[in-house]
């Protein structure tokens, strides 16, 4: 394999005393490396390759006398071989980082992620994303020893950023938001479907409320609202329409709420309990669930109510879904809208 230069000339002294010291002497010491010459900045130094963990290391540096920020010697280049980790440019002038190429030991990792950023900056990145899968836990203090923090987790991951030029960080945040949906499904006898939770907050104690749960990633709206009826209820249903949406901040680790209601339409009728979250479902006469006293004394609640009422009187119109692409991202999106001047409209009354 052929031997790439970085050039130590451009170097501070603090990085490459860091360098030998993480990256040489470290290595020595953990995995019995052997040295032909100790590192001195006056003498030429030369490393034989090694192995760590199934992955082979090789440098060298050519002898030459001149003087490196006042340090007279003979370290003009450092010739390597996978000691840059590697990475592909993001669309921020950055860099993410390959985790399939971490090393599997921690000492290596901390020896060439020094590098590595010392690499990048004199490339001129700006962010530096670092994904840590669960196996390699054990790599986040050394990345937060080098100035790394953490952006966000997922249960098989942490990702970690470092941002390099000087000012205000301008990588995207962690997301901000979580989705929840509601699902108001009536049937040809003016009846709701409605649920009580096993698990609820004492203020909706004895509460019957729509089946309610949480959008998982990559669903849709409308494919995450027929989903949770059927898991807590076991009705199938075709989804209409979003008829409101309710935005709160500071819910779940201080993360914001986005809470879709749904109009559904049944095609089954026979319920099946979720007994894990449920406690039990019903149908319910429509006039009965408007008249619940936790209903009829919560502002929210009842507003929900007169909505999906002024729905089924055609009194109103709620935002169906369309599946558009936009040229920006060439995705195919679904976008929510009202649409009341075609005859296929059912929301207005004729």
């Amino acid at each position: 394999m052929e031997l790439k230069p970085f050039s130590y000339n451009s170097m501070s002294t603090f990085e490459i005393q860091k360098i030998s010291t993480t990256l040489f002497s470290n290595f020595r010491h953990k995995f019995g490396v052997r040295y032909s010459n100790q590192f001195n900045c006056s003498r030429g130094l030369f490393l034989k390759s090694y192995s760590v963990s199934d992955e082979s290391y090789f440098a060298a540096v050519t002898t030459s006398s001149h003087s490196v920020d006042g340090i007279n010697g003979s370290t003009e280049r450092l010739y390597y071989r996978n000691l840059i980790l590697d990475a592909f440019d993001d669309e921020y002038g950055g860099v993410v980082i390959d985790p399939n190429s971490l090393p599997q030991n921690s000492y290596a990792f901390a020896s060439i992620l020094c590098l590595s950023l010392s690499h990048w900056k004199k490339l001129g990145k700006k962010g530096i994303w670092l994904k840590l899968p669960l196996e390699k836990s054990d790599f986040v203090p050394i990345a937060v020893k080098e100035g790394f923090e953490y952006h966000h987790a997922e249960p098989g991951y942490v990702m970690l950023t470092y941002w390099i030029p000087e000012g205000p960080c301008m990588l995207p945040g962690n997301a901000s938001h979580q989705v929840g949906i509601g699902g108001f499904v009536i049937n040809d006898n003016n009846e709701v479907l409605v649920v009580q939770e096993k698990h609820c907050s004492p203020a909706t104690l004895g509460l019957w409320k729509i089946p309610t749960g949480f959008i998982h990633e990559a669903e849709e709206i409308y494919t995450g609202a027929v989903r949770e009826v059927k898991e807590e209820t076991g009705i199938d249903t075709d989804f209409i329409e979003v008829i409101a949406f309710r935005h709160v901040h500071n819910v779940a680790f201080e993360k914001s709420d986005l809470f879709f209601i749904c109009m559904l339409r049944p095609l089954s009728s026979s319920i099946t309990v979720d007994d894990h979250e449920i406690e039990a479902a019903k149908w319910m006469p429509l006039v009965e669930f408007v008249e619940q006293p936790l209903i009829q004394e919560d502002s929210m609640f009842k507003k929900i109510v007169d909505i999906f009422i002024a729905r089924l009187g055609k009194r109103y119109c709620g935002l169906s879904t369309h599946q558009v692409v936009s040229n920006f991202d060439g995705k195919i999106s679904s976008l929510y809208y009202n649409v009341i001047d075609n005859d296929d409209a059912n929301c207005v009354g004729k």
